[in-house]
């Protein structure tokens, strides 16, 4: 069981769940191989995953715990290096990692959050506003138009990003979570991202503001010390990446169910199922992430008959997870909100859980009623067949998500 062949994962994400079915097949940790032959393991068992998301053997610093990191093999340029380089929670281990965790957490608890409904609701309505401008029977594309730009504006106010850096930004946290792009790119968006978070943190210690960056630039320093500008920048680079492409997904994905399966939408209709039910079978079937990036054994790890070794990189296969058959059945891969037991792990286990969790709940809690509400008619405007993946084994969505927002006109006959 030890020598498993390692599986070359598609670096552009044509079809995840077919790869985690195939995963699968190893048990429930699978030997993978990364872009530029880096070797590692994905978990895609739910037992699996609990165990290792909460085991203090496990790690997501790679400066104290991947060997090959440690080395000097993962370069600025390898595809997935702003995983890693980057100074902040995500990448932080220990002490070191509630330290960095604590002062974000304190703006995403569930009651600030509550009170953001009324500016979410607004932020809805505008972009329901501008879609409602459609020409119609035109084709829009409800992902770039709606589920892209709700988490994007709304992650960008909370944190003060300017209206001229905003394009930037947003680019870069696509390209952060493209698995297929050239070391060349992947460089680049490291120093672009570092630059433009550069530039923000000088312009809030300029002109402090009624805004998360300038709440991190002057939080009460519990250690004497506070953040450094580093663990600054990674911070804002992983809360703005978070924010938006996963909300993102889970948006798109929910809108797309709900049209191909009409018999269930109409148990919303009929008050038989609720819109929580809609958001925890989408996040449990199709988890806005497939595999994240990274952690590392700190030692030996002995888990479904093989052994990962200390410095080994560790992905969790979030989209194989919620499809275990085991925890989920024979029917583990279909969208059914009346299922009884939902439970998944897209948000995370243990002390990594995703602070933006109550958050990116209740934009999908406004977000998914208003817009049906608004257009009842809503329909795809092409076979589920055509939809392209959204091109990357990291993320799991699709490229866009072309719909009409009201029923075709009849053509009139002579």
């Amino acid at each position: 069981m030890q020598d498993r062949c390692p599986y070359h994962l598609d670096t552009t994400g044509q079809d995840v769940h077919g790869e985690g079915e195939e995963l699968r097949r190893q048990g429930q940790v699978a030997r993978v191989e990364l872009p530029q032959g880096v070797l590692g393991w994905t978990v895609v068992g739910y037992e699996a995953a609990m165990k290792l998301l909460a085991d203090p053997r496990v790690s997501k610093n790679p400066r104290k715990h991947w060997t090959a990191f440690l080395d000097g093999r993962i370069r600025q340029d390898w595809p997935l290096a702003s995983w890693v380089a980057m100074d902040n929670m995500t990448t932080a281990y220990g002490e070191d990692h509630a330290r960095l965790r604590r002062p974000v957490v304190k703006a995403f608890t569930p009651k600030r959050v509550r009170e953001m409904q009324p500016y979410i609701e607004k932020t809805v309505a505008t972009l329901l506003d501008d879609l409602a401008a459609t020409p119609a029977g035109e084709v829009v594309d409800l992902k770039r138009h709606f589920a892209y730009r709700l988490p994007a504006a709304i992650i960008c106010d909370l944190f003060g990003i300017p209206e001229e850096a905003r394009a930037d930004i947003l680019r870069g946290g696509e390209v952060t979570t493209d698995s297929s792009i050239t070391p060349e790119e992947a460089e680049a968006n490291v120093r672009m991202w570092t630059a433009k978070f550069a530039e923000l943190l000088a312009a809030k210690r300029a002109n402090p503001a009624d805004d998360l960056t300038t709440d991190l630039i002057f939080a009460e320093k519990e250690d004497g010390v506070g953040l450094t500008e580093s663990e600054l920048i990674g911070t804002l680079f992983v809360a703005l990446g978070a924010g938006s492409e996963t909300v993102m997904n889970l948006l798109t994905h929910a809108v797309y169910n709900l049209l191909r399966n009409p018999d269930q939408r109409a148990l919303l209709e009929q008050g038989k199922a609720s819109w929580d039910d809609v958001i925890e079978e989408t996040l449990r079937v199709e988890s806005p992430l497939n595999m994240l990036p990274l952690r590392f054994a700190v030692e030996d790890i002995d888990i479904d008959g093989i052994t990962i070794h200390k410095g080994d990189p560790i992905l969790m296969g979030y989209a194989a997870i919620g499809r275990d058959p085991h925890v989920h059945g024979e029917t583990a891969d279909q969208w059914d909100i009346t299922r009884s037991n939902k439970e998944h792990l897209s948000f995370g286990h243990g002390v990594h859980f995703c602070f933006g969790a109550p958050l990116a709940r209740l934009e999908a809690q406004i977000a998914l009623p208003a817009l049906f509400a608004r257009f009842p008619d809503l329909t795809l405007a092409v076979e589920p067949a055509e939809l392209e993946s959204q091109g990357t084994f990291i993320m799991n969505g699709y490229k866009t998500l072309p719909v009409r927002l009201e029923k075709a006109p009849i053509a009139a006959t002579a």
